[in-house]
């Protein structure tokens, strides 16, 4: 019995091939251009009604903390921390959301098959 190969594979194969090589090296480029620019962006998150207000750059990183004087309590300096991993922890879902929308864009959903190498 003879295998067959789907119409268009029989001929040209190293064309598709090269193709394919094409299109993945625009992917890439496009990808680390898109990383750069990502990496750049600032995320704001405020918490408490904004009493603390965190900006988080896009390469995951608290670029800065405001915390309102009101907020300020050395009675109550738990609620204070509180108040700063919500922000921390919201502008740091907003980075990392950006990304993975931005990116999955490009890749159509290739950077989830977690290839080795790839991205």
């Amino acid at each position: 019995m003879k295998a067959r190969l789907p119409q268009g594979y029989g001929s040209g194969g190293g064309t598709n091939l090269q193709h394919l090589a094409k299109q993945a090296q625009k992917m890439q480029a496009d990808i680390e251009t898109k990383t750069a620019e990502l990496e750049e962006k600032e995320y704001e998150a405020k918490s408490g009604g904004g009493a603390v207000t965190v900006v988080a750059t896009g390469k995951m990183e608290i670029k800065s903390i405001e915390i309102s004087q009101d907020v300020v309590d050395p009675d109550d300096v738990e609620m204070l921390s509180d108040l700063v991993m919500a922000a921390v922890n919201e502008a740091l879902r907003n980075a990392a959301k950006d990304k993975e929308e931005t990116l999955g864009a490009i890749s159509g959903g290739l950077g989830s098959l977690n290839i080795p190498g790839l991205f």
